[in-house]
């Protein structure tokens, strides 16, 4: 037997008819989060030329060492001068000892800034001397050709704190009743020669341990003068426009 309340039985309004049942109205729901403003890692931030250009110092230092081999070193050099990610960085010096190892991680806020090197000096082309001396040291612009000429005086060329614009450097020389000394690198590359005509010139000859460092050519001429290019025990080249050495 059917019990349920028939339509005669259902509550009705004073026309007669049924009331029309009330819905719920559904909860707002909020909007799903985005990631769009989320922190980067720090793996994932975009590495700039001076953090390859750390990596690729340290992974120069442990080949001089030994630590690296040519081939690992060439690998790992051109990982590090394409990598876009601080993360594509990291593994290159992981296994290297702990003065090798580098960390991309900011100084906790109120922490001293690290001192900035001064901007490279341009400098000309052509170092001239006639009676009285020129140098030039420090921190300067080299480019792929210099010209040096003292007559009765003398011109000191300092490139152990240069910055290298090109992969070979020509430094032609003309000594007359005059000297020239010029100081290198230990670990850029250093060739030439020159024709002395009562007197001097000297190239203590090198080879660099890594195959992309830049090369030194010296040449030219000394009468009843001289000329002496070595390279400089202790001073090793840190920094060059890469991009511009055919890396």
């Amino acid at each position: 037997m059917d019990n349920s309340p028939s339509q005669d039985d259902q509550p009705q309004d004073d026309q007669g008819h049924a009331p029309v049942p009330m819905t719920k109205p559904e909860p707002v729901r909020a909007p799903a989060p985005t990631d769009a403003g989320a922190p980067v890692a720090e793996a994932d931030m975009r590495a700039s030329d001076a953090d390859r250009e750390r990596v690729a110092e340290l992974l120069r230092d442990a080949y001089a060492e030994g630590r690296l081999d040519v081939d690992e070193h060439a690998e790992r050099i051109e990982a590090a001068y394409g990598a876009k990610t601080l993360g594509e960085l990291a593994p290159l010096t992981r296994d290297l000892p702990a003065h090798g190892t580098i960390s991309f991680e900011k100084p906790p806020l109120g922490a001293p800034a690290p001192a900035q090197r001064p901007p490279a000096r341009q400098e000309a082309p052509t170092m001239l001397a006639v009676f009285g001396g020129a140098s030039r040291k420090g921190r300067w612009r080299v480019g792929s050709h210099l010209r040096a000429v003292a007559v009765f005086g003398g011109i000191e060329i300092d490139l152990t704190d240069a910055v290298f614009e090109s992969p070979e450097v020509v430094i032609e020389v003309a000594a007359v009743f005059g000297g020239v000394e010029i100081k290198v690198p230990e670990n850029v590359s250093l060739h030439g020669g020159g024709v002395g005509i009562f007197g001097g010139f000297d190239v203590k000859e090198q080879t660099a341990a890594d195959p992309y460092a830049p090369v030194v050519r010296v040449k030219g001429a000394a009468v009843f003068g001289g000329c002496e290019a070595k390279p400089r025990k202790g001073k090793k080249l840190k920094e060059w426009v890469r991009k511009q050495l055919g890396t």
